[in-house]
């Protein structure tokens, strides 16, 4: 049966400060640097965690709505569809999560293409709809280029910099662990034993 401890540890005392040799001098602590105010408001902003789903889902309806807009307020102008892409891209790429960061890149044409709907312009049912489709995607392939590179580029920084942590972390605690931390060793049955 187990005791439990019936009085509160006791602390150990610490042993006296030496005073310090003539030759060493203290040195202040770095002050903190001051942060510029455009990284103060970007912090203020939402950083959701998106599955690949979602983000994926998110690109799509954030992508149909920017066109079904651009078609009530500019008839469809290609450059203002294609101009909103580029930050559709970029928040879903920063907003997907880590473990799903290779679908950024896959689901922003997919976004691009069903956002083209509205702005496309076709007529005489689903032949001419998806011909005109095809034919805005070809005309617009310099966005489309554009934005996936932006959502490429952003996931291969961010999973850069996911590794480079997680190698840090591996690091700091195989240097305060030793060498062998959570490397189990097996005996032969019946070496050294009695």
């Amino acid at each position: 049966m187990e005791q439990h401890r019936t009085r509160p540890p006791q602390r150990r005392p610490r042993p006296p400060r030496s005073p310090l040799p003539a030759a060493v001098y203290r040195v202040p602590a770095p002050t903190a640097r001051r942060v510029p105010p455009l990284v103060l408001t970007l912090r203020r902003l939402p950083n959701p965690r998106l599955t690949g789903l979602g983000a994926g889902l998110f690109a799509t309806a954030a992508m149909f709505v920017i066109g079904c807009l651009d078609e009530l307020l500019f008839d469809g102008e290609p450059l203002v569809y294609g101009v909103l892409f580029l930050p559709v891209s970029a928040l879903t790429a920063l907003w997907v999560r880590t473990a799903d960061l290779v679908t950024a890149p896959i689901s922003v044409p997919i976004a691009f293409a069903f956002g083209t709907l509205p702005i496309s312009g076709g007529t005489g049912g689903f032949g001419g709809q998806t011909m005109a489709v095809v034919t805005a995607l070809a005309v617009q392939a310099g966005w489309l280029y554009g934005g996936t590179l932006i959502a490429g580029v952003i996931a291969s920084v961010r999973k850069v910099r996911q590794m480079g942590r997680r190698q840090h972390a591996r690091d700091v605690a195989t240097r305060a662990g030793g060498a062998g931390v959570g490397v189990k060793t097996r005996t032969k049955a019946g070496a050294g034993g009695s």
